[in-house]
């Protein structure tokens, strides 16, 4: 167990809340303000998580913060007990509450990393996702537009791995994916290499709750922005007036320029990934 003076933590919390208000402030300006960015408030809409979460600090597992009279605001939080004036993670009530939860994350992301990594997807899920529809998922002018998008989709081969992608396929696009997906199979076919695998590891991060440090929840939704991003620029939407590029992945050097930013991404998700591992680790090895 680490043990933090009241310095020590109030100052790791400040940092965090400050880095945490730095990833939400313009999404929390443009809901006040009534408007939507279709690439970036998709990390605080398609995913379960407000912006004020963000802002909750945790020491993690296996840290204790100095809190003699339980003043501070991890007291009174869910999981949290205070011992010999220390507030920190009750872990017998914290895996007693959450076993099957924390069984699965760790089955799917174990799985997700021993599985064969797949760079040859080039991001044609949300090709995919508007292939012969009248009814696109997000209100932005396709940059080929609909004739030249299908195209693409018919020209090149639909290699998805991610069930929450492929489950927006339209109807006519998911005969034409090389594998049918369920929610059952996913930890056999969900792959590091997959863009939306590293985003949703800031999902996983905030399912696990208490015992992931502020910090490492953070670096998941860092990365997960960076994984937007490219998915994004990526995409047969033009969001050039977001201030995003484009890869332009029906021709060769925009798919040379995808695998290149994929397989970044897929190297910190690993490292990131490997760390939510093994805080759940963690909880199984305090009895």
């Amino acid at each position: 167990m680490i043990y933090l003076d009241t310095a020590e933590w109030t100052t790791l919390q400040s940092e965090h809340i400050a880095r945490a208000k730095s990833f939400t402030a313009a999404h929390l300006e443009r809901r006040k303000a009534g408007k939507k960015h279709p690439v970036f408030d998709f990390l605080f809409e398609y995913y379960p998580i407000r912006a004020a979460h963000l802002e909750r600090w945790h020491p993690g597992i296996g840290v204790a913060i100095f809190d003699p009279v339980t003043a501070s605001q991890q007291a009174g939080w869910k999981y949290y007990h205070n011992k010999n004036q220390y507030t920190c993670i009750d872990i017998d009530h914290y895996r007693d509450a959450r076993r099957q939860t924390l069984t699965f994350i760790r089955d799917l992301l174990s799985k997700t990393e021993q599985n064969q990594a797949r760079f040859d997807c080039f991001g044609l899920h949300e090709w995919a996702m508007v292939y012969q529809t009248d009814s696109p998922r997000h209100s932005l002018p396709l940059r080929l537009g609909a004739i030249d998008t299908q195209r693409v989709v018919e020209e090149n081969s639909l290699r998805c791995t991610h069930f929450d992608a492929f489950r927006f396929f339209t109807p006519s696009a998911r005969p034409l994916n090389l594998t049918v997906l369920s929610r059952e199979k996913q930890p056999e076919t969900e792959q590091r290499g997959c863009v939306h695998a590293t985003m949703d590891l800031y999902k996983w991060a905030a399912k696990l709750g208490p015992i992931i440090a502020g910090s490492l929840w953070l670096d998941t939704f860092e990365l997960a922005q960076r994984a937007r991003i490219l998915d994004m620029e990526a995409s047969p939407y033009d969001c050039r007036e977001f201030g995003l590029g484009v890869v332009a992945i029906e021709t060769t050097a925009g798919k040379q320029e995808y695998v290149e930013r994929q397989r970044a991404l897929s190297y910190d998700a690993t490292k990131l990934r490997d760390r939510l591992v093994s805080a759940i680790d963690h909880v199984f090895a305090l009895h």
